[in-house]
């Protein structure tokens, strides 16, 4: 891979060289529940964040978001553009572990302990949080919260309720500089997790796409009919440029 530490490179080369490096690539079922394990345990405030081709476009153009995708302790690969990325540079993707599957997981496996949701609005927020009280978390205390208030909103929050898991889902970049800002003020043990639409998804806000669509990598182009207005930039104009800058990227590697 491209030497991140090269003077020469253009910034968003060294960007997407230095968090493919940090990026965790979890080879079989057993390492993903053993990872589940280990993230529903945090022992100090601690970030998880996941890397899409929208995270990686985002990164080239922006150095406070590629700050804030950097400074999480956790980084999963996420979605089949991602799996493009890594078969290009000859290294070996892992399982697609995204946020819309894991977070259901993750909140099942803090089932018990204060959990708090942070993000989108009523009555999205409020039929998530019903959902993950009587499906997911049925012996947790959940609080919530909408995702426009200010971060210091949600440290308040946060410190006098002390949930062992925050969920957040407020979007890129927001969600992760958030993300950043809660754990720096925090003490107690929590997992923050940046979760992209995942409050819509349980709040039934945005429907999932068929289970053929999600297991062959084109999920998008289900979101994308639902929401042409609003994902055009991120797909229709996003993925191509996420598909030029790997083939430069792959192509620096192979000189």
């Amino acid at each position: 891979m491209l030497n991140p530490h090269d003077g020469h490179a253009p910034d968003w080369r060294r960007r997407w060289s230095l968090l493919l490096e940090k990026i965790e690539r979890v080879q079989s079922p057993a390492q993903g529940q053993a990872l589940l394990d280990e993230l529903s345990r945090p022992r100090a405030p601690s970030v998880l964040a996941f890397a899409n081709a929208h995270a990686m476009n985002s990164v080239a153009v922006s150095a406070p978001f590629f700050e804030a995708m950097q400074s999480a302790d956790r980084v999963l690969r996420d979605g089949s553009g991602m799996a493009t990325l890594f078969k290009m540079l000859r290294m070996e993707p892992g399982l697609n572990l995204n946020g819309t599957d894991l977070i259901p997981r993750l909140i099942r496996a803090f089932d018990g302990r204060g959990i708090a949701l942070f993000g989108t609005r009523d009555p999205w927020l409020e039929k998530a949080w019903q959902r993950v009280r009587q499906e997911f978390a049925p012996h947790s205390a959940v609080m919530r919260a909408n995702g426009f208030l200010d971060a210091q909103a949600y440290a308040r929050l946060a410190a006098e309720h002390r949930p062992a898991l925050i969920v957040l889902g407020m979007g890129m970049p927001r969600q992760e500089e958030v993300a950043a800002q809660l754990r720096e003020v925090l003490s107690h043990p929590c997992l923050i997790v940046c979760g992209g639409a995942i409050i819509d998804f349980l709040g039934g806000k945005t429907p999932r796409a068929p289970l053929w669509m999600r297991k062959t990598g084109v999920e998008w182009v289900y979101r994308l009919a639902l929401e042409p207005r609003r994902l055009f930039q991120r797909y229709v104009i996003g993925n191509p440029l996420f598909l030029t800058r790997a083939l430069r990227l792959a192509s620096v590697q192979r000189r």
